[in-house]
């Protein structure tokens, strides 16, 4: 059964720092596909939905399997950009036959929802999106490899401003990561490795040169990278700038895409990419949501996608990505 665009998407954690930009992102894309914003702060989600048009608020509890929704009620996709560790939100896309993303978890996270989807392969298109920046950068990365033949290296960095830290669900990510959870996952001369001590750290340049101490992250950029190239060495490193270094400026934040391998032409070489955005990081994981979620439902790159397991990178197409980046104001240029 096709997901139909005539019914709202249902965003979970719709009001939050991410899904309400979100939202203001589909709405952008899809002027006229409905929107039903489920949250807690009803009058956060209300005022939200006033703004878009075309949508409307539903109060969500995890704790149930009915997701606290009456019974009639009818969506054409589910999106929970918070962790659900119940898997009631997975379990009621499945029994519906919608299109689901899931946001919120790192590499070490989806094993629930992957032994979920093998229950029941054939129900519902499961889109694990635990990725940096809601898979864009991912995808950037792959955009840039095309001219290379054979890749070597991916090194991805970030830098966060101090005050970027987003709303309540990034920090209780954050602060379950610094609960004991696994060490970083990276791909190390052809090994994947859960890495720690010097391994799990890495200095690299900044796009006005400062040097930065960067530390890995969990995300699931590293195993998607994997398995869509050939390269032997992967990995993800973010590192904090102080608000003051930005004298007044306000929030930026920039990723850099290093890349090595042996060019079509058949030299070998390094390229630098830079993609610098002023809307911080919540803004360019929201419009990641947004390509994914149009894409699923068919409105963008194809028809609506059929029951399966997916990473973005099996659904979108990288140069498509990046174009809708710039369109939406990330400045990419290389180095």
């Amino acid at each position: 059964m096709s997901p139909n665009p005539n019914k709202p998407v249902l965003i979970i954690g719709g009001s939050g720092v991410v899904g309400s930009r979100a939202a203001r992102a589909l709405r952008r894309l899809q002027p006229e596909l409905p929107l039903t914003l489920g949250a807690r702060d009803m009058d956060k989600a209300q005022a939200l939905a006033r703004e878009l048009g075309g949508a409307d608020t539903a109060r969500i509890d995890l704790g149930r399997p009915d997701l606290g929704l009456p019974p009639g009620a009818d969506f054409s996709a589910v999106v929970v950009l918070l962790k659900d560790d119940s898997l009631h939100s997975m379990r009621y896309a499945q029994a519906k036959g919608l299109p689901y993303v899931s946001f919120s978890d790192f590499v070490f996270d989806i094993g629930p929802e992957v032994a979920l989807y093998i229950q029941k392969p054939t129900s519902a298109p499961i889109l694990l999106l635990g990725h940096f920046l809601g898979g864009t950068i991912t995808l950037s990365a792959l955009h840039f490899a095309r001219e290379f033949r054979k890749l070597q290296t991916i090194e991805v960095s970030a830098v966060f401003d101090e005050e970027d830290v987003g709303g309540p669900v990034a920090q209780g990510d954050m602060e379950r990561l610094s609960q004991g959870v696994p060490h970083p996952l990276l791909l190390k001369d052809g090994k994947f490795l859960w890495a720690r001590g010097a391994d799990a750290e890495r200095r690299f340049t900044g796009v006005d040169g400062t040097e930065w101490q960067g530390r890995a992250y969990p995300l699931l950029d590293v195993v998607s990278l994997a398995a869509a190239t050939e390269a032997r060495s992967i990995r993800l490193d973010f590192a904090v700038r102080a608000a003051a270094s930005r004298r007044g400026k306000g929030p930026s934040h920039e990723v850099i895409i290093e890349l090595t391998g042996e060019r079509l032409d058949g030299t070998t070489g390094r390229v630098r990419h830079e993609l610098i955005d002023g809307d911080v990081h919540s803004g360019m994981s929201a419009r990641g949501v947004a390509l994914a979620v149009e894409r699923l439902l068919g409105l963008a790159g194809g028809p609506p996608v059929a029951p399966g397991l997916y990473h973005p990178e099996s659904l979108l197409e990288p140069a498509y990505v990046v174009e809708r980046m710039r369109e939406f104001g990330t400045r990419i240029q290389r180095a």
